[in-house]
């Protein structure tokens, strides 16, 4: 494990007998992403898909919650600081296409509340197993930013444009079995308690399956979301984070400490056409 010693913000277990490693996510706040742990989600996947031992990778969170998505104190940085927001805008397209191009295939399983990095980690996984009482939530709109990270790539090829905008534009949360029912995620079990096992044994599947036609189909089918993840990626991506200096998560982030519903009512002075 001293390989990954260098990811000091996440956790790795593994990897088993039949070559499953499991990537957890576990911090304070609903496993919120801090800004080292940012880093190191970003980069991580290339160390597994450099390591001979690894022959398949399974993301999931510790505890109630699959992730919180960033930290709030990652995004008052994002807001103020010009190196902060460019160094992190870098590492979310890192992670993007890092998740894409790991040869090694991922599942995630996912419960609680999933929303930001660790979710654009999840949906991107070549299989997604969700518990049914799950609550995914892209929760940038409601933050004042416009839906960069993952959304632009794969939430339209996934379940369609009318819903990924539905979805996207208002913040609403889906329930597991709703992500399942459009086609955002792979598979949805009806009790938590099964999460866990149905994942593992799909990963172990995976694992132990003929890897070099896994990994290269794997390979084909991302060809989409690379063909997807170039103007569009970086033009969501660079909104995403020119909104991050703007006014608007500013009353985002202060809604969200203080637990109210955000009031965006005053006009914005800047041209946004």
């Amino acid at each position: 494990m001293s390989r990954y010693a260098r990811f000091p913000h996440l956790r790795v277990e593994g990897p088993d007998e039949h070559g499953v490693i499991e990537l957890v996510l576990d911090a304070p706040n609903l496993n919120a992403v801090s800004e080292a742990a940012h880093a190191d989600l970003a980069e991580i996947w290339r160390e597994f898909d450099r390591d001979p031992d690894v022959a398949a990778v399974l993301l999931r969170g510790e505890g109630k919650a699959f992730s919180a998505g960033g930290s709030f104190d990652l995004v008052e940085k994002l807001s103020t600081d010009y190196d902060t927001r460019t160094r992190t805008m870098r590492e979310a397209r890192d992670l993007v296409y890092n998740v894409i191009d790991c040869s090694k295939p991922t599942v995630s399983a996912i419960h609680g509340p999933a929303v930001g990095a660790g979710l654009v980690a999840g949906v991107l996984a070549d299989v997604s197993v969700v518990a049914r009482s799950a609550k995914i939530v892209d929760g940038h709109t409601r933050l004042g930013v416009a839906a960069g990270d993952h959304a632009a790539v794969c939430w339209p090829l996934l379940c369609g444009m009318a819903k990924a905008k539905y979805y996207l534009m208002t913040c609403r949360p889906l329930t597991g079995q709703e992500a399942e029912r459009i086609g955002l995620v792979s598979l949805c079990v009806d009790e938590e308690s099964d999460l866990l096992p149905t994942a593992r044994e799909i990963a172990r599947e995976l694992a132990t399956g003929a890897p070099t036609a896994i990994r290269w189909t794997k390979q084909s089918l991302n060809a989409w979301y690379r063909q997807i993840a170039g103007a569009i990626f970086d033009s969501s991506l660079a909104l995403e984070f020119y909104g991050f200096a703007g006014p608007e998560v500013r009353e985002g982030l202060a809604s969200h400490r203080e637990r109210r519903k955000p009031d965006f009512s005053r006009p914005v002075k800047e041209d946004i056409r």
